[in-house]
């Protein structure tokens, strides 16, 4: 069975998930996130994970610069499965999540664990589950105009026949991840509603980034 053939509905996701709160990190549906994790109580964490069904909650603080341990978590993450991990000599944790669906948060819980906890309502986005789900309305000369401008201004280069074969939601998604933006509006990809909407936010992004170096600013991808 694979992954996404476990979820066919909000309904087979579970409402209790840890998650890992974690500053300018963006979760997306079918989209891979490497993470290196080392704090002990987030190794914890993924050994509760894998003990259980492998899904963690990727969530930005609400504001970054939150003092102390339990800072205010913004009310949209992304649950992913852990679909690859390995330990190393020096107790860290590699491992790779796979973006399943979004979510709210309804509540947090009062876990008793070293990690946080949250009670998920998956419906508003159920349609995170359906693969491909809006490729058809993105606008995709336009998104991969502004990537070859990005990439053509920053004398970077890509692979333009592995771009060209990409599904549109793998495209929007992956570049969503790798723009080199603040978590503000990391979060604005995140919680677009629809992948046209989230190509259409990616777009105009881009062209504010582009515009911004003529002026001699210089982001680069991640």
């Amino acid at each position: 069975m694979g992954i996404f053939d476990r979820y066919r509905g909000p309904q087979e996701l579970p409402q209790r998930i840890p998650v890992f709160p974690l500053a300018g990190a963006l979760l997306l549906p079918r989209a891979d996130l490497p993470l290196n994790i080392f704090e002990p109580r987030y190794l914890a964490m993924i050994e509760h994970a894998l003990a259980n069904d492998k899904l963690i909650g990727i969530i930005q603080p609400a504001a970054a610069e939150a003092a102390g341990d339990v800072p205010p978590l913004m009310k949209v993450g992304c649950v992913g499965r852990i679909t690859s991990w390995a330990e190393t000599p020096d107790d860290r944790m590699l491992i790779t999540l796979t973006g399943v669906a979004r979510f709210q948060i309804v509540d947090e819980l009062d876990a008793g664990t070293p990690f946080r906890q949250v009670i998920a309502d998956y419906h508003p986005f159920a349609a995170d589950l359906a693969m491909g789900a809006g490729a058809a309305e993105v606008n995709r000369p336009a998104l991969l105009k502004v990537f070859r401008d990005y990439l053509d201004a920053n004398n970077m280069s890509a692979d333009w026949q592995e771009v060209d074969q990409a599904p549109t939601e793998v495209l929007v998604n992956t570049l969503s991840l790798l723009a080199p933006y603040p978590p503000q509006e990391k979060q604005a990809l995140l919680e677009a509603p629809d992948l046209r909407t989230r190509a259409d936010v990616l777009v105009a992004l881009t062209e504010v980034a582009l515009s911004k170096m003529g002026k001699g600013a210089k982001p680069r991808l991640q």
